[in-house]
């Protein structure tokens, strides 16, 4: 047994003097005692953390690649102080947990100035709601959902948020079904104890007197279509489908527009990007002024593709500084009351010096023309030709003007107009003002006969454009038609349940319409600049920012002249299409 057992120990003794011996004459034959001591005198005398940086680089290809390890949501305020949603991406990099990036998705609710108490106060607890929720979905649920998952994999992330969407929306449906049924089971016992109600007397006919004939072809104001429903909490979908992207791009080491042009182009960014066309809002005259025109909530200025967007944004600055100017002036004599083309003599005073949230001048103005001829003599003044250095275009916020009880619409106070009648309003403004290429929202998205009349009229020499009067982008990638209400473009917004995949989504389906894009802000906006980086991956052709004060707009244009200049030192930058201030027919 001793010999046996001694035999066997000596197997592996003599094996491993064996290999001693081939390594040393390996050392022996290639003088690697003498290479690896030239190698670290030569390493010392130049740079020992280029070195070191070499060999972590070296090994952190070896290492696994990052993986989301967490997702923290947290309640933040927007531009205006009211709360809204952060996400921040932590991965795992190199076994090692790290903050990677954060965004601040803006909410979906509209800024409404002078509303009632009692509706500022019911939205400030709906929107406290939504954000709360949005926050205990990022925290309780979706973290552990994306946990493991490759910042990379956009597709995936999206496809498990929709899916984890679906399921809090059924939640909601069964919820509020199980309420309705408890709800119908106690309306028995209480109807039963009263009086049917008396039936309603009968209507009296109305005989065709003179001076009534009018009325009586006119067609009734269809009511207003049911708010399309917004699932509280879902804000959450959003924000984490944009962290996980602008995640990858950080990790990537490229910025988040070429991050997004990548997924836009399935993996393969185009040769140049192209920086959409300005839409700057320079003046508001809307219903909340206290003014008598209601109809444009936005005057906007569109430079000329020739520029680049900082001289835009200097050349639409330069007009904003002499209409502040006009605000100075005293007011002239009563006597003189005609409407200056000179942009300062006009008989009262019209701009009230106050900063809109949208980011611009409110002007006090009683009729529709006034705020153009306005900006019309300035630019004269200026040396800037309407039309060819700068073109407008008009949000005219329908839905806002409508007076149901009217069934018109108040363009001023005091007048109103039928939707038929605000077709030749239209064509006459137009007429009149050809610098104008654009009205957004000139009806409500219920009025479809005069989309169709304002779009045969105009269509061939304005863009008119779908903002609120558009469907979600939820709803128009479910039913694949972005034809209702009739339009040659429509403002998307990144904002709710919208993925980054959805965004995509929706740009080629606008595309393949040959429809055009318009990315815009939200009223709630945050100082985010991601939307910048949104626009320009999507290849979007126009970006709607606002005006150029308050920070949470500023900062977005200060994103855009570092994006152009990015791709002007890149050699990336793409020349924009002059045609896009041509309209053409979108049949």
């Amino acid at each position: 047994m001793g010999e046996e057992g001694g035999g066997c120990s000596s197997g592996p003794t003599r094996d491993l003097q064996k290999l001693k011996q081939q390594a040393m004459e390996y050392y022996r034959e290639n003088d690697v005692p003498r290479r690896l001591e030239e190698l670290l005198n030569s390493t010392f005398y130049l740079q020992p953390a280029d070195v070191y940086g070499h060999l972590a680089n070296c090994f952190s290809k070896l290492a696994k690649p990052p993986t989301i390890c967490k997702v923290v949501g947290k309640s933040v305020l927007d531009g205006l102080g009211l709360p809204t949603l952060q996400v921040e991406i932590f991965c795992t990099i190199q076994n090692f947990p790290k903050n990677v990036c954060s965004v601040v998705i803006s909410t979906h609710f509209e800024v409404h100035e002078n509303a009632p108490p009692e509706i500022a106060e019911a939205e400030v607890v709906e929107r406290l709601d939504a954000v709360n929720t949005a926050v205990q979905w990022v925290n309780e649920t979706i973290t552990k959902e994306l946990q493991g998952a490759a910042p990379s994999s956009q597709a995936e992330v999206d496809q498990v948020l929709r899916t984890f969407f679906e399921n809090k929306v059924q939640e909601d449906k069964e919820k509020k079904e199980l309420e309705k049924s408890v709800e119908d089971s106690t309306v028995p016992t209480l109807s039963s104890l009263m009086p049917p109600p008396p039936p309603p007397p009968p209507a009296k006919k109305k005989g065709l007197k003179q001076g009534r004939k009018d009325t009586l072809t006119e067609k009734p104001v269809r009511p207003p279509e049911p708010v399309e429903p917004v699932l509280s909490g879902s804000m959450a979908i959003g924000a984490v489908s944009l962290a996980v992207a602008k995640a990858s791009a950080m990790l990537g080491n490229k910025p988040l527009y070429l991050r997004i042009a990548s997924l836009k182009h399935q993996q393969e960014p185009p040769a140049t990007l192209t920086i959409p066309l300005l839409m700057v809002s320079l003046v508001s005259c809307g219903k909340s002024l206290p003014g008598k025109l209601n109809l444009m909530k936005e005057v906007i200025c569109i430079p000329h593709p020739g520029l680049t967007a900082k001289q835009g944004v200097a050349m639409v600055q330069q007009i904003q500084k002499h209409i502040t100017k006009t605000m100075e002036m005293p007011s002239p004599p009563k006597a003189e009351t005609k409407k200056g083309h000179n942009g300062g003599k006009i008989s009262q005073q019209q701009v009230t010096g106050k900063m809109s949230h949208l980011g611009c001048l409110t002007i006090n103005y009683d009729t529709i023309e006034q705020p153009l001829l306005l900006i019309q003599g300035i630019c004269a003044n200026l040396g800037l030709e309407m039309g060819t250095k700068l073109h407008l275009a008009i949000n005219c916020a329908a839905h806002e003007l409508m007076d149901y009880s009217k069934g018109k619409y108040e363009v001023m106070t005091g007048t109103y107009k039928h939707a038929a009648e605000m077709v030749d309003l239209y064509v006459d403004l137009v007429s009149k003002f050809p610098s104008i290429i654009a009205l957004i929202d000139p009806f409500r998205k219920e009025d479809s006969e005069q989309w169709d009349s304002i779009y045969n009229a105009l269509g061939s020499r304005c863009y008119i454009i779908a903002g609120t009067a558009s469907r979600s982008i939820s709803k128009l990638l479910e039913d694949g038609n972005i034809s209702t209400p009739r339009s040659s473009g429509l403002i998307i917004k990144h904002t709710n349940q919208t993925t980054i995949s959805d965004l995509v989504e929706i740009t080629d389906l606008i595309d393949s319409n040959k429809h055009m894009a318009v990315f815009g802000s939200t009223e709630g906006e945050s100082s985010d600049d991601s939307l910048v980086d949104l626009a320009v991956g999507l290849g979007v052709q126009f970006i709607k920012l606002g005006g150029l004060s308050r920070g949470e707009h500023v900062t977005k244009y200060n994103r855009l002249f570092t994006v152009e200049e990015e791709l002007i030192q890149s050699g990336t930058l793409g020349t924009c299409c002059l045609l896009l201030l041509l309209p053409l027919s979108h049949e």
